[in-house]
Formats: C-alpha cells, structure tokens, sequence
C-alpha cells in the first residue's frame, strides 16, 4: 500500500470559529488565556471546549478523563459552526482517548481544519487513516514556542489563512543529512508516538510511498536509537521516499543525536533533510501532513505541490 494524497479542509476566513481542545494534558490558565487573544488578534472567534481547563483528580498530567477529552473533541468536531479543532497543548494521553472518539461522526461532519504536535501525533494518524484527512503539524495556542516566537504563530497564521504563501519550509537551520530529491506524501510527527502507535488497530502498514518529518523531546540519545530502530524492524519504514527531520530538544548535545540519526536512517538510502524547523525547538514551522510534496536534501527544502488547505 503506497500513500496517496488526504483530503484538505478550507482555509479560515476572518470570523471563523475555531474549537480549542486539550486531548492530552493540562493547559496553565495564563498560558491558554494568552494564546486566546492571539487567536482574536487573527479575527479568529475561539471557542474553548468544557474541559479543556480542567484536571484529572488522580492523573495530574492529563486535562481531564478520556472519555471527558474524547467528548470535547467529537463535539468540537461535529459542531457544524466550528471551522477548525486547534490543539491547546501536547503532553500525554491522546492515545488513551483516540479510540473512544465517535470516528462515525467525525467522519460524517466532513473536513476540518485539526491542527497540533507532539502528543497530537497520535491524532494526526487517526485522522488519515480512519478519515483520510491532510492535518496541520503545527503550534498550539497554549504552547510556550507559540506564544514567545513571532516566526511560529506566523507559520500558522499565515497556513490558515493564506495557505498558498507557504509552499516552500525549511529554516535557514536546514542542511542536508543525506543528498538526494524525492517526491512523496508528509506523514509523520514526533518519532516515539509513531512507535507507540505499532501494533495498534488502526495503524497504518508502512510509510510507504511517504516523506517522513520526524522529531522528538526528552529522549536520549540510546532511547531515539531504540525508538528507530523498532521503526527499522518493525518494517515501518519499507518504501519511504525521503525523510525530513525537525527539532531534537533536550535530547542531548545534537552532535551525539546526529550520529544516532546518521546510523539508523542513512542506510535507508533515501534523501534526508536535519534541522528543518519543526517541532519542539525555539522555532515551529507548521507542516501539512497528508500532502503531496517534493524535498530537495540538496537544497534543504520541503515544497508543496499544492497549498495545505483549500
């Protein structure tokens, strides 16, 4: 099975409602209230879900209980005056509710935007593999990087609204890991939720026919070398066409990861991109996942073939 291209959601207009939901963990209240007036600064009408500041009296890091978090998020979806679901923040605990969201209605409401990283990785697979639907690997409104960095609420402003100004990502961090140009459709994340999602039922097969963004925080340099390696094993990365990778935060001194990156993914024999701009770093780029697109390791870029949203 090779990937083809996902269905994309409309771009926002200014008045747009958009839900903000917390699928993993708390959101700070300062924190949340900040990125809201962001969003209304954008002509954006936020509307923010019942639980999303809320808590879990037993389970401190997560927003509230599943089936309360699966609840937000089905209800945000499948409210017809709701343009877009914006995450609020990553964490953990997206994998705990992903089954128990009503895929039947979600998928009856039809394309939306679903924006999010890090722990969302487990809900940008769900969407293209039980929705068939292009997501946007992007900044969270109750994110630190969102609110401290202009370069990445820009990144997302500008991808929601004018979609077509940003076919071109790549930071001037971005250097070549590998040589070589490949075309492909994104997929991806943060690597140990990619891992974590294997075996599951609804997993995809492979990355087949894919250009794979990767990144990851807080793991050290031994735990992304396993974290890759199942990857490897597992078969996961049979047929992928070329990898993109993103930030490496508290991982440990870079040059150390790099060597993990070079052993486990260098041999694959496809063309590979570091440093590209995504992710946990003190810059964000958003990443459509699910569209058509060309990376050049050679000129350290991701260009897609046609605009993340409609």
């Amino acid at each position: 099975m090779t990937l083809t291209p996902l269905t994309r959601a409309a771009r926002l207009r200014p008045g747009a409602k958009v839900a903000v939901v917390a699928p993993s963990g708390p959101v700070p209240d300062e924190r949340l209230d900040e990125g809201l007036e962001v969003l209304r600064g954008w002509g954006l009408d936020p509307l923010v879900m019942p639980h999303v500041r809320g808590g879990h009296q037993d389970f401190p890091y997560l927003a509230a209980t599943d089936h309360e978090r699966a609840r937000d998020l089905t209800e945000a979806w499948c409210d017809p005056t709701v343009s877009a679901v914006l995450c609020a923040r990553g964490g953990y605990g997206a994998q705990r509710m992903v089954d128990l969201l009503d895929w039947t209605a979600i998928r009856a409401a039809g394309p939306k935007v679903f924006a999010g990283y890090s722990d969302i990785t487990a809900l940008h697979e769900a969407f293209a593999t039980r929705m068939g639907l292009a997501t946007l690997h992007g900044a969270m409104p109750g994110a630190l990087t969102f609110l401290k960095d202009e370069t990445t609420r820009e990144s997302l402003r500008a991808t929601l609204f004018e979609p077509e100004s940003v076919r071109v990502l790549a930071l001037e961090t971005a250097g070549t890991l590998v040589p070589g140009r490949a075309r492909g459709i994104t997929l991806g994340g943060c690597a140990s939720l990619l891992a974590a999602d294997l075996g599951t039922p609804h997993a995809r097969p492979n990355a087949a026919g894919g250009l794979l963004l990767l990144e990851d925080v807080g793991e050290d340099d031994y735990r992304l070398d396993r974290i890759l390696t199942q990857l490897l094993r597992s078969g996961w990365l049979d047929g992928v066409q070329g990898i993109a990778l993103g930030s490496w935060a508290e991982c440990g001194p870079y040059e150390r990861v790099r060597r993990v990156l070079v052993d486990r993914l260098g041999g694959l024999g496809v063309p590979v991109v570091e440093e590209l701009g995504f992710g946990h770093g003190g810059q964000n780029l958003t990443m459509p996942l699910g569209v058509a697109a060309v990376l050049d390791a050679d000129a350290a870029t991701l260009t897609l073939d046609e605009p993340a949203l409609l």
